[in-house]
């Protein structure tokens, strides 16, 4: 197959593949003396710099983060001093001038903690229709403007949920840990955001300026969501592609199966040798295509349901009906077909629920599901402790079980008005 050359996407430096260094830091905290989630377990293994006892990402580190298993280098983390913090986000551009670029032309001149890692996280998997939702859970004023004060309330949802004031483990440790992630040892007393003690950051700066003056509108917080999620569909693909415009279906399957918990995933690539002996190449068009609509995986995943409670699988035409029904977006015969071949583990030319959702939920999810229980428990003041569902009962927030019964009821009365 003749490949082309592709000059308008930027590959960092290849990323090979290689097993992580043992860690040089004094505080040893995978030796089971302290909890610690898989975010934070990440965040820790990624980051690469200090400043004032808490750890950051560089721009970099967080697209390393979200591409690959392992960091490429792992050396004890880099102190900063304020001088050279201040060097470092002076470099930082304004957000009327982002682009699908702007991570990688930053590289390690830039700091992201982990409450802002956790963010980065949730925008990677949101669909381009919940950007609104999400621009307006920080425009606490209703005024179409988000201003530094507001953003900061995002600080305090990712610390309430993932601060564990009754962390399991050694106590010394655990509070060496709340300091590497958050910058205390003892959560403060008044857990609203204090603009005063705040270190600013490249995201800060990036929003707000250099003296946090300036506001975010709805047009400037979409570009950048949207050029985010641009730019490490680029670098994923160009890992693959090597310049090329196209990747092979294996390496497409590669992919799709890199996150999962699958185990067999020799037996899915198989599956695509045998079935595409042809290759034809997926493009980055159909590759952007298919994680748009994987962001939009539970409302699609309300259309398979229907096919399940049916007790029937789903053929090539009503996958990409549901696709387009329930997302918008139109997939290519050919990607349909790729997928199908990937994931048709019986060879019925069908695929069931389990067959495809099941494995896709685990490629997608980031924790979105717990950041809306504490994003609730927020805006009511209720205890962590508490059962979330009158939390969300009150907010009018139904859990996401009832939320796709809901859906269902709801397009079955739509089709009845018809």
């Amino acid at each position: 197959m003749e490949r082309h050359s592709i000059n308008d996407l930027t590959l960092l430096p290849s990323i090979p593949t290689v097993k992580a260094k043992e860690k040089a830091q004094s505080f040893d905290f995978d030796d089971g003396q302290v909890h610690m989630s898989s975010h934070e377990q990440r965040f820790r293994m990624f980051s690469s710099v200090e400043y004032e006892g808490q750890l950051y990402m560089t721009p970099q580190n967080f697209i390393e983060s979200v591409t690959m298993s392992e960091p490429r280098h792992k050396r004890p983390w880099r102190s900063l001093t304020k001088q050279e913090l201040e060097k470092i986000l002076s470099g930082t551009p304004p957000v009327w001038r982002g682009s699908s670029k702007l991570f990688r032309n930053l590289r390690d001149r830039g700091i992201i903690s982990y409450t802002e890692y956790l963010f980065l996280l949730c925008i990677l998997t949101k669909p381009h229709a919940g950007f609104k939702i999400a621009f307006n859970m920080f425009d606490a004023d209703g005024n179409q403007m988000v201003d530094k004060r507001e953003f900061l309330v995002l600080q305090e949802i990712f610390r309430k949920k993932n601060e564990k004031k009754g962390r399991k483990g050694d106590a010394e440790k655990s509070a060496q840990l709340s300091m590497q992630l958050y910058g205390y040892q003892v959560a403060p007393m008044n857990s609203r955001a204090d603009e005063s003690i705040t270190i600013d950051t490249t995201l800060l700066v990036h929003f707000f300026g250099k003296k946090g003056k300036a506001e975010l509108t709805f047009d400037d917080f979409y570009r950048f969501m949207d050029n985010l999620q641009t730019e490490v569909l680029e670098i994923e693909f160009l890992t693959y592609s090597k310049g090329m415009t196209t990747i092979s279906e294996e390496d497409f399957a590669k992919i799709l199966l890199r996150f999962t918990n699958v185990e067999n995933i020799s037996s899915y690539l198989e599956n695509v040798r045998q079935c595409i002996p042809d290759e034809k190449g997926i493009t980055f068009d159909e590759f952007r295509s298919f994680f748009q609509f994987l962001n939009n995986l539970e409302d699609f995943a309300i259309a398979m349901q229907m096919y399940n409670f049916a007790a029937r699988s789903i053929g090539q035409d009503e996958f990409a009906r549901a696709v387009y029904v329930a997302t918008g977006l139109k997939l290519t015969r050919h990607l349909v077909n790729t997928i199908f071949k990937i994931f048709d583990v019986d060879h019925d030319d069908k695929l069931s629920y389990k067959e495809f959702i099941g494995i896709m939920k685990d490629r997608l999810h980031r924790g979105a599901r717990s950041i809306q229980n504490a994003a609730a428990c927020l805006l009511t003041s209720a205890s962590r402790h508490w059962h979330i569902t009158p939390t969300l009962s009150a907010l009018h927030w139904l859990p996401v079980r009832f939320w796709v019964q809901f859906k269902i009821l709801f397009l079955t009365w739509c089709c009845s008005l018809l």
